[in-house]
């Protein structure tokens, strides 16, 4: 198709799954260039993918609405949001919305530690809990929850809100209600950041395309944006840092993860090292 229509390029739009594929197209010899484009900003190589800061605006708009709620009526909110790998939407918005308990995929955590903080909650006169859960995060056993076939391969990931909410209840005997965003994280106005990101890495792959550099995809290094061979760029996936800046700024606040360090001030003290040395 490429030869017929006379192309200079395909410029691949999409997540690891999309890439993957115009990998193989690459090792074929189709002229591609690639783009960043996942809500769950797993990508490697790349600061942001555009689509992660709609989706965290949007997650955190649903926190602030339901914040009103749980204080006035005195109830445990658990707010299920997207992240099948990497906990970035719900840490993001979990702490931009004023999140108490953030449950990961990258921090194993227990109902124990959970039930635990909304307690110690209640203790301090704070009659109300906002949790936010991605929908990757395992089980304390290790387990997913999943609520189907997605297809390729793939299960349908959800419904592990519903589920540490009724646990809730049933331990503490306190009125808890699930939210589950869903695909409302998908669809809306971009944020102003996402639209610039877009259209600055639309720019640079076309760019791309002009001067006959393919296999490779764009990619934002703050505050510029550059290339990285698309082979690079899906060899692993990005995820959240247990000791990373952000959560430690979580924990800081006081902010739960339902695990061991919650209620020291900065977690373990671990710093990963950004420079990789």
């Amino acid at each position: 198709t490429v030869q017929q229509f006379g192309l200079a390029g395909l410029i691949c739009v999409g997540g690891d799954g999309s890439l993957g594929i115009a990998q193989q197209l690459y090792e074929h010899g189709i002229p591609v260039v690639g783009v960043p484009k996942t809500i769950d900003n797993d990508l490697s190589c790349t600061a942001f993918t555009f689509g992660f800061d709609s989706a965290v605006a949007t997650a955190t708009d649903a926190l602030d609405r339901l914040h009103t709620t749980a204080a006035s009526h005195e109830r445990v909110m658990v707010l299920e949001v997207m992240g099948r790998h990497a906990g970035w939407i719900a840490l993001h918005a979990g702490i931009a919305g004023g999140g108490d308990v953030i449950l990961l995929p990258e921090i194993a955590w227990t109902f124990e530690h959970v039930c635990r903080k909304v307690v110690e909650r209640d203790r301090e006169g704070k009659n109300f809990t906002l949790i936010v859960v991605a929908e990757g995060a395992h089980l304390p056993d290790g387990g997913l929850v999943h609520s189907g076939n997605a297809g390729q391969g793939q299960v349908k990931l959800g419904g592990i809100g519903e589920l540490v909410g009724c646990e809730i209840a049933a331990r503490l005997g306190r009125e808890v209600r699930t939210v589950v965003l869903g695909h409302l994280q998908r669809g809306g106005t971009p944020t102003p950041f996402d639209r610039m990101l877009a259209t600055e890495f639309g720019a640079y792959a076309t760019r791309l395309v002009h001067e006959g550099q393919f296999g490779e995809m764009v990619c934002y290094r703050p505050p510029d944006i550059a290339s990285v061979p698309i082979a690079k760029a899906i060899g692993r996936l990005s995820t959240v840092d247990p000791h990373g800046s952000a959560v430690q700024a979580a924990r800081a606040l006081g902010i739960g993860f339902g695990d061991d360090e919650d209620g020291s001030l900065f977690g373990s003290g671990r710093r990963s090292d950004p420079t990789g040395t």
